[in-house]
């Protein structure tokens, strides 16, 4: 006999994007019925943002203990336990899951049903023998690694970031396709717990963020012995006798390098597979669910959040800022438009790589009168301190100092950001920046003495100058 459920919300995935819905949902007094096939938490929790900062944090304290010399510092005999480094990393995942497990959503007042949904209709859900007709649906299925067809490669194992924090052995020498966030963040983890790593990038590295930052983060790469390789075609793959061998194309012919494992980190493809979604009426492609700007499909009933969505930056603070949308409007009926811009983000290599808003290129592109403002991390005296003098916050403004976008390169840049995303998302002028009084020393400090230097030119102008010396007479 088939169950029949009538929640108000039915939320279809479980991990940033839908517990952040059904959370919130629930925590109205509304009914809420949510349905998640793997496991709760999602890519975030499991594969992603949480295992990836966890072992980029072990590797950072291999690189201190290794290389302090320049504190008066030196630590013989460094051992890394790989084994060890993995069982910190799931030690990390498995101390937050308890947040995102069924039994805690059971606690808010969720339903939680495990296993695959099927739209049968328009406003019908089906899971095994149970169907929802929600008042709302929300599709939070999130994303899968993308594979590329490259020949040879399935031949054999290959990692992807679904896989990679699996490894209880460390890679003797690690190959990596795709230079994007992932592939430069585990190229320099793995580097510095002791493996061999090159990277293989068809075009620029980080291509979509800001040229002088990237230049930075990439020159650290490098000086810590990380091969990248950008504008590279890759041929075929080859396995054999436990071996990888990656066969390139250059500009000089072919090339081919060899390791002990392959990383495919060349983004993330929408998990559309199996929804039924032609029966609910849902357009969509390769690319993602078709939504308005409400984050609403074509079916009225039924929004789309998170990683699924066409066009949508794929990062957890896009999932749960798509979650409050949803809130907003499903219970609220609030008007809400999704802005691309009010999402920031970062890279975890070190140093750091933060951007929210425009960057040049893109002020550029969108013909638009802007200036630059930047200012050096060796200009700081905490910088100094730390011997962390490698970067630069860089400001993108209005002709009349509106903050059009920031770029902040460098240590902690993710920390550094939040200032300037409060500052962005209020419209303050970047004058706001300079009257703010802040604890010295600190890295904080570089954000205001760019905002200041927004304000130099002026301070020459012949009349400035010329009210200054007049004001001198009354002392």
């Amino acid at each position: 006999m088939t169950d029949v459920l009538t929640p108000d919300i039915c939320v279809i995935g479980g991990g940033a994007a839908g517990l952040s819905v059904a959370a919130a949902a629930a925590a109205f007094g509304v009914p809420v019925v949510l349905i998640e096939r793997g496991t709760m938490g999602g890519e975030c929790l499991n594969t992603g943002c949480v295992p990836s900062k966890a072992l980029l944090a072990a590797a950072r304290r291999a690189e201190i203990m290794q290389n302090s010399r320049a504190f008066g510092i030196s630590a013989a005999g460094v051992d890394i336990d790989f084994a060890a480094v993995h069982d910190h990393v799931r030690a990390v995942v498995a101390s937050i899951a308890p947040t995102d497990s069924e039994e805690r959503f059971a606690g808010l007042g969720v339903r939680v049903l495990k296993g695959h949904a099927s739209f049968k209709d328009r406003r019908t859900v089906v899971v095994d023998d149970v169907e929802i007709r929600a008042r709302r649906f929300v599709i939070a299925t999130g994303s899968t690694p993308a594979v590329p067809l490259i020949p040879g490669l399935e031949t054999g194992p290959y990692l992807t970031n679904d896989t990679i924090f699996d490894l209880k052995a460390r890679p003797d020498r690690l190959i990596i396709i795709g230079a994007g966030a992932v592939g430069v963040e585990m190229a320099q983890a793995f580097r510095r717990l002791g493996s061999g790593v090159v990277v293989l990038e068809a075009a620029k590295a980080l291509g979509t963020d800001d040229p002088e930052a990237v230049a930075i983060v990439l020159a650290q790469l490098e000086r810590e012995g990380v091969s990248i390789r950008e504008g590279v075609t890759i041929a075929r793959v080859a396995h054999a006798d436990g071996r990888v061998r990656v066969t390139i194309k250059t500009a000089l012919g072919e090339e081919t390098i060899e390791g002990s494992h392959i990383l495919v980190a060349t983004g993330r493809k929408p998990t559309t597979d199996s929804l039924g979604l032609e029966a609910a009426r849902i357009r969509y492609d390769q690319t993602g669910i078709r939504v308005n700007r409400k984050l609403k499909t074509r079916n009225k009933r039924v929004y789309a959040i998170g990683d699924v969505v066409s066009g949508q930056p794929r990062l957890t603070q896009a999932a749960s800022y798509h979650a409050g949308l949803v809130i907003r409007n499903a219970l609220f009926r609030l008007p809400v438009r999704a802005n691309l811009a009010e999402i920031p983000r970062v890279i975890y290599t070190e140093p750091e790589l933060a951007r929210a808003g425009l960057t040049e290129a893109e002020a550029r592109k969108r013909r638009i009168k802007f200036r630059v403002g930047r200012w050096p991390y060796s200009d700081n005296d905490r910088a100094q301190t730390e011997r962390a003098t490698h970067g630069h916050v860089k400001v993108i403004t209005g002709n009349k100092g509106k903050i059009l976008g920031v770029s902040i390169v460098g240590a902690q840049a993710g920390e550094m950001l939040a200032t300037w995303i409060l500052a962005m998302s209020e419209g303050l002028n970047i004058r706001a920046m300079t009257g703010i009084v802040l604890p010295y020393p600190t890295l904080s400090e570089i954000s205001k003495r760019t905002a200041i230097d927004y304000f130099l030119p002026s301070l020459t102008r012949p009349l400035l100058r010329r009210i200054i010396n007049w004001l001198r007479i009354f002392g």
